[in-house]
Formats: structure tokens, sequence, C-alpha cells
């Protein structure tokens, strides 16, 4: 990656380094700031139904932050240029990986990566996403020193894979058991390990671990962390290639990286993220349209340490984007004068499946209910119903054209003594092929 080049406005600063979905580059925002920029691998967003899985998983980070911090790397935006495809983040180095390589990770910092981890994957789970690819690569060190979960979701999506909380708990406690190891022996190596073997009774009980034995950890904190990450950010490694040149500010006059997500007006202050519909393609959302248009054939230019392009060409580019624009529009108005209108959204079956094992002491029991679609756009409504009597579960979930199954999760969190057993029913609402409420239920068992 040039060091000097831009993408979105970010310059790159030539240190990368790599992780399973793509390229990670230190870089600069247009104010000055630390910022991170994630090139995707190529072959893994080659696909429309990949991308478009790609949209709906970022745009859903940006709306779980939308209301604070929660432990998530805070997403910039999502840019196309020419066939790359960039996420724009703030500083995304270094990550707990390069700490413990560069021997600065002590105990009382890796209680403090466990300690807010945990507490990060609780909320997410809560919210009813997850991670799927949780690892001391994808969790990295704020300026501050907090600890931030980078590429939620990213792999799975690339993959059309189901992220689930399970997984995350499992990845939580193996990255315990490293950082046990990274650690060698002693009382604070016993206590990440038995934080580990805790995790079998969910994320809650392996914190509380940590927590009790806290006396075990000396420079437990987020200070302890921000020094020991100062400094320290990725190798430069400038073998890596890109494309023929890096992007401009997205939205510029030059027409260069188009943004995938549509982010509202910062005084709308609803913090919504969505995936227009086009007026001329109903069906088809706006990463799609972008990559049928070919809208990103020409959204990367050679930047250097260069002075603004001779006012001509600049003239020239601008005439040049609106006869494309004006072309694509009248060849999506022609289209959709042809199409037949599509058939409405409908649901025709649905499954829950539980938790195969007996759910232990404090543990979770996470239920995913499987609905089957005739693969149009639009909206599901359901309820989530539980058997302990609290109140019924009430969501919406948007459905894009081609996907025929959507999964809908539940975590239903379980403490004290004693035997339980759980019942779950997700009753889908509308929209439905016989126009009534259609529902599947399932149960687990609970033993403290």
């Amino acid at each position: 990656m040039r060091e000097g080049a831009t993408v979105a406005g970010h310059r790159l600063t030539g240190r990368t380094r790599r992780s399973e979905v793509g390229t990670w580059a230190d870089a600069v925002s247009p104010d000055g700031r630390p910022s991170g920029a994630l090139l995707f691998d190529p072959p893994a967003v080659a696909t429309a139904g990949a991308r478009e899985r790609l949209v709906a998983t970022v745009g859903a980070d940006v709306r779980l932050q939308s209301g604070g911090p929660i432990g998530l790397l805070p997403v910039i935006d999502l840019v196309a240029a020419r066939d790359e495809v960039w996420l724009i983040t703030t500083r995304a180095t270094p990550a707990v990986a390069d700490l413990m390589a560069a021997g600065r990770l002590d105990p009382g910092g890796a209680a403090t990566v466990l300690l807010e981890t945990a507490q990060a994957l609780l909320t997410v789970h809560a919210a009813g996403a997850a991670h799927g690819a949780l690892h001391a690569g994808t969790i990295v060190i704020g300026e501050d020193g907090s600890v931030l979960l980078a590429e939620r979701g990213l792999l799975r999506a690339l993959r059309g894979e189901h992220a689930s909380a399970e997984q995350d708990v499992a990845a939580w406690a193996a990255l315990a058991g490293a950082l046990a190891a990274n650690c060698g022996q002693g009382h604070a190596a016993a206590a990440l390990r038995r934080a580990s073997a805790a995790a079998a009774h969910g994320l809650a009980a392996a914190r509380d671990t940590l927590l009790a034995e806290r006396d075990a950890f000396r420079g437990v904190g987020r200070e302890g962390l921000a020094r020991a990450a100062h400094g320290l950010s990725a190798p430069a490694s400038p073998d890596l290639p890109i494309g023929p040149a890096a992007g401009l500010a997205a939205g510029s006059s030059g027409g260069e990286a188009v943004t995938l997500l549509d982010l509202p007006d910062a005084a709308d202050g609803r913090g919504d993220v969505m995936m227009r519909f086009g007026p001329g393609v109903p069906t088809e959302t706006t990463a799609a349209q972008i990559w049928r248009a070919g809208q990103t054939s020409a959204a990367i230019t050679a930047t250097q340490t260069r002075g603004p392009a001779p006012r001509r060409r600049r003239r020239r580019s601008t005439a040049w984007a609106g006869t494309l624009l004006l072309a694509i529009l009248i060849a999506a108005v022609i289209l959709w004068l042809r199409q037949t209108p599509g058939a409405p959204l409908a649901v025709s079956d649905v499954d829950v499946k539980a938790p195969k094992k007996t759910v232990r002491c404090d543990g979770q029991a996470d239920f995913v209910g499987v609905v089957t679609t005739n693969g149009e756009a639009g909206s599901i409504r359901y309820l989530w119903i539980r058997s302990d009597g609290r109140k019924p579960l009430e969501g919406e979930q948007r459905t894009s054209s081609g996907d025929t199954s959507v999964d809908l999760p539940l975590h239903w969190k379980v403490t004290g003594s004693g035997s339980f057993k759980g019942t779950a029913t997700l009753r889908v609402l509308s929209p439905t092929t016989s126009g009534k409420p259609i529902q599947d239920k399932a149960s687990f068992t609970y033993k403290c």
C-alpha cells in the first residue's frame, strides 16, 4: 500500500497488517486523527451476495453504536472504489496479537482484555448479534487503553455463514487459555485458566471469575494497556499491493470513492443506517446498484502530495460523470418499465432450534428461529414468547431480495439453583402465506 495515497480522504501511512478478510492499513483522517482502512480481499467481495451481506453487517454495527460506545471499533464508512471495497474506522492498531508478539502484554493487561471483551460480547449478544471470528488479531487497543472488537461479523458475512453467541463464548475461552499460556506459570496464569473454564457457564460467569480474583493481577485497567500500546502499531509492509492507486474523498467533485452506507444527516438524530431501494430498480439495494451500474469503474485516482487537478480536467470529469449518470438513470427507467411487479414477501415456515445440551448454573440458552420465505424483499414482524411469563419480545427484521431463509435469535439467561425446563415460541405475525400467524417452539433443560 503506497504511503501518501488516500482512501475516502484518509491518507495511508504505509503501515499494514493482514487479517482473515483483507489488509489493514494505518491512516490519518482529513482532520488529522489516527484512523484505519481495511481493504477486503477481492475474491471475498467478488459476488453480489457477499457485498450485500457485508453492507448489512457494517450497517448493523453503525446501528449498534448509535446509542453510545459498546466496545466495538467505531465504523466511519464503507466505500467502494474500482473493484475494491474499503472499511474506514478509527485507528485499528495495535491488536492484542501485536502486544503479545512484542512481549508488552502483562497479566494485568491480559485480565483487562478479557474483562472488557467479555462485557462487549455480552452487550452484542443482548442485541441479537455476534462476532463470529474472535481472537487476538481481531481485538484492538484504543489510544486510551480501551479494548475494542474489530471485524465483527465480517468473516461470517463474506462466507455466508451464521455467527453465533456459542462460537463467541468458545473463542473467548480459547483466548483466555492463550493469554494464560502467554503469562507463563503462577497465580495470574492459573486465574486466567479458571476464567477460561468458567466460560462453559457463560461469559457472565467467566467475567465474574476474573473479578473475584482481581488481586492476582497487577496493573488491571486501561492505563496499563494504554502504556503498553503506546508507540506500537502495525509493522511496515511496503510490499503488499493494492490497485492502481487510492481514491479521493467520497462524494467529492470527481465522484471518486462511493459510499455503500446511506448515512443520515447529523441533524436527523435517528442514527439509522438503511440500504435504500432505488426508484428505478425496486428489488436492488444500494450496494447491488453500485456494482450493477458500474459506478465504481473510475472510482480510484492516484493521489500523492500534489496540488489540485487543473480546472479544465475537473470540468471534463464532471461532465463525463453527469453523462454517465444520465445514461444509468435512463437504463434504469427502461428496465423498470419492462419489469413485472415482484410478488410481496411471504413466510411459509418457521423452525425453532434450542440448545441440545443441558444449560448449567447461570448459563444462557441460545435459540435460533429459522424463517423460510419466498425470497422477496420486505419486513418480517415476529414475537418471541418465553414460558417463564416474561413479556414477549416483539421485533421486525428486514429481508433482501433473494434471501429465502432468515435467522431470528433469542438469548435466554437463567440464574439460580434447581432444575428448570424452558420453552420458547417464535410466532411470525406477518407476512405469511396463509395470512395468519405461524409459529414453532422448542425447549431446553436447566440444572444447577
